[in-house]
């Protein structure tokens, strides 16, 4: 389970949410008795707070389904079937910051520009920080002179070293230097920032295979995680920069960021039900510490609090 501190960040990230469209769900399932009128509107609120289409109809119709086998007549009811059904929709088997004992695992970042990859990154060194682990970090985005350099004042932040070329260099060199000076330094972690043009462009897509060559070639097994960092605004364009991501460059996990500044976090079902990728971390605000390890059954109490 998440540690305390954990869950409660978690959970009041998700404060618009909660008082955005599932707090009209919460409304909508109060006490009156179930009506056709009651479905129609829990599945457009289900769809205005980012559940999806898709995943929503589904829904709707397995809670329908439940109703008249368990003969539930008041909406008050629904509330616990619909907890239940949502924590279905999310990966049961989420890995537990288990990364495997090694001499050096290698993370590889991906995500579209915009999405909060970089101070995400700063997260993730801060956090393995916080557990003793020896952290280096690869600004392997050199298309951008303000990624290199954001990436460079976030380790000062943290207290961790970042291996960095000049803009507009190969981030495939980058990428090899990194994987050396984390060897010969004796690092336990490895975190790589990489490009995040739209996800729709070849190029970037082809320079992301290139990279896992290089790392594959050089560390065994590498990169051991590919993790996508989603920004949770987006709704369902995250869903959709989610699946050409996995398609292309074999993604093990999600990172969901700026929970906190959307009242639409239903995407994170949609997302859960038709990836089912494990969703690692989630986070929570915009400080370095805000960051949480999901936990499937923390999420789905924050929306009911």
């Amino acid at each position: 389970m998440v540690l305390g501190l954990g869950k409660r960040k978690l959970e009041e990230s998700l404060t618009k949410t909660r008082r955005g469209f599932f707090g009209q769900v919460m409304q909508l399932l109060g006490t009156n008795d179930i009506t056709d009128e009651t479905w129609e509107d829990l599945e457009a609120l289900l769809i205005q707070a980012d559940v999806g289409v898709e995943t929503t109809i589904g829904l709707v119709e397995r809670l329908r389904e439940r109703a008249d086998q368990e003969h539930i007549m008041q909406a008050r009811r629904l509330r616990e079937v619909l907890r239940e059904e949502l924590l279905l929709l999310l990966p049961s088997d989420v890995p537990r910051d288990d990364l495997a004992p090694r001499l050096l695992t290698v993370i590889l970042i991906v995500g579209v520009n915009g999405s909060g990859k970089t101070t995400t990154i700063a997260k993730l060194a801060r956090y393995y920080r916080g557990k003793g682990k020896r952290v280096l970090l690869a600004a392997a985005d050199t298309f951008r002179a303000a990624a290199i350099d954001q990436l460079k004042l976030w380790g000062g932040r943290v207290g961790v070293d970042v291996i960095a070329h000049a803009p507009g260099a190969d981030p495939g060199a980058v990428v090899y230097d990194a994987l050396q000076a984390a060897q010969s330094r004796g690092a336990d972690i490895l975190i790589v920032d990489t490009a995040g043009r739209l996800h729709t462009k070849y190029n970037l897509m082809q320079e992301l295979k290139k990279i896992r060559s290089i790392m594959t070639k050089n560390v065994h097994r590498a990169p051991h995680e590919t993790w996508l960092v989603l920004d949770a605004t987006t709704g369902q364009n995250a869903l959709l920069q989610a699946r050409k991501f996995q398609e292309e460059v074999d993604v093990t996990g999600l990172i969901v960021a700026k929970l906190d500044s959307t009242a639409k976090g239903g995407a994170v079902f949609s997302i859960g039900k038709q990836l089912a990728l494990p969703i690692r971390f989630v986070c929570t605000g915009e400080g370095i510490d805000d960051l949480a390890e999901f936990d499937p059954e923390a999420f789905v109490d924050g929306l009911f609090e």
